[in-house]
């Protein structure tokens, strides 16, 4: 990937060059949920065309830019202590931390709190182990869900294999070799919002690109997709904070 930059009016906007091989005639400009930017294009375009194209958008990129930087203002950085919020499948849950001389017990929800117990109380033994749960809970339920989906989705003759990795742009991916990658911190949202992730990963093992057929197929296997993209827009702030 090639780093450049555009300028409008006083601003300097970075953007990121990702090669697209299924590209062919045009690129594709991405403001992601923390305002950065990714730029798609045919793996045969010069810098040069790119850059032309992208200027040409500058007022589009900067509002979109400033809407996601705005967005992002408020949020604060978890303090993981007693009290604070902790969002599992769409549900708000209450942290509990509980200090103990013994061997600490596995994290675990109980009631609408999730107990977290520290023989030290530091801030990133609390935080590794809220983590280290999410990244359980993501892989047992994204597995299923997988699974699920592809049980009913014509185009899928066997379950692909996914792994979890740590994203700050993307929800997900699919690899050319066919393997969904998905973000542990998807874990956090409403189901209808994963599994519109899931549906959107697997939909690129028949259309490796965003175009008609593509959306299309995603209407099909769930009508209500545009809510939850929606919904899962308005939260990635709140949901990717730690």
């Amino acid at each position: 990937m090639t780093s450049q930059k555009i300028i409008y009016g006083d601003q300097v906007i970075p953007y990121t060059i990702k090669p697209d091989p299924k590209r062919h005639s045009r690129i594709a400009i991405h403001v992601e949920p923390d305002g950065s930017v990714v730029v798609d294009a045919p793996p045969e375009f010069d810098l040069s065309s790119i850059h032309t194209a992208v200027q040409k958008r500058a007022r589009w990129v900067s509002g979109h830019v400033g809407e996601a930087l705005t967005r992002f203002a408020h949020v604060r950085s978890r303090e993981y202590v007693s009290g604070e919020q902790i969002m599992y499948l769409g549900r708000r849950y209450v942290l509990k931390v509980i200090l103990t001389d013994q061997k600490p017990q596995s994290v675990r929800l109980k009631g609408n709190r999730l107990e977290v117990e520290t023989k030290s109380g530091d801030t990133d033994d609390i935080k590794g182990c809220v983590r280290a749960w999410y990244r359980v809970k993501a892989r047992d339920y994204f597995a299923k869900k997988i699974a699920e989906a592809s049980d009913r989705l014509p185009w899928i003759t066997e379950v692909p294999p996914f792994r979890l990795v740590d994203m700050s742009r993307q929800w997900g991916s699919c690899s050319p070799e066919g393997q969904v990658i998905l973000n542990p911190h998807l874990i956090k949202a409403p189901r209808d919002c994963i599994e519109y992730v899931v549906l959107h990963e697997l939909a690129h093992l028949k259309h490796h690109d965003h175009g008609s057929e593509f959306w299309q197929l995603i209407d099909t296997h769930q009508p209500t997709w545009k809510k939850a993209k929606a919904e899962l827009d308005a939260l990635v702030e709140v949901l990717t904070v730690e």
